[in-house]
């Protein structure tokens, strides 16, 4: 045994979102980005992250948003998806294991593999009716 467990609570949630945020928050890559957007209001980021993992992986549906449409005009590219995956998945293998766990990071994987084809597409839309 590995000494870690599954995802199962909301402190597990919390535990997750505040410990790959902090990483986030160092990161060369993504740090600009977060924090020109985020600015001063990184608890309320901290805290709705909670309610849409907590709702995503444990069913309990607290997160009552859209989650693209925050993420559609960032500057970002595929190079900030892929450190984004990397910094999350490095954080679940660390703090985590089984099948939610797994699950966390094959939904973080199609999440970003749909946020950057949205933003793509949303970029080359000649008319920007989306948002």
């Amino acid at each position: 045994m590995n000494g870690k467990h599954d995802i199962a609570t909301l402190d597990d949630i919390k535990y997750l979102v505040d410990t790959f945020y902090d990483k986030v928050r160092d990161d060369a890559t993504l740090a600009p980005v977060f924090n020109a957007v985020i600015q001063d209001r990184w608890l309320q980021h901290l805290e709705k992250m909670y309610t849409f993992w907590q709702t995503v992986l444990l069913g309990e549906h607290t997160y009552f948003s859209s989650p693209f449409p925050p993420h559609a005009k960032l500057p970002v590219d595929h190079a900030h998806f892929e450190q984004w995956l990397q910094l999350f998945t490095q954080t679940i293998d660390e703090l985590f294991s089984g099948d939610t766990a797994e699950e966390a990071v094959w939904r973080a994987n199609k999440m970003a593999q749909l946020f950057e084809m949205k933003i793509e597409h949303y970029r080359n839309q000649q008319f920007k009716t989306l948002i």
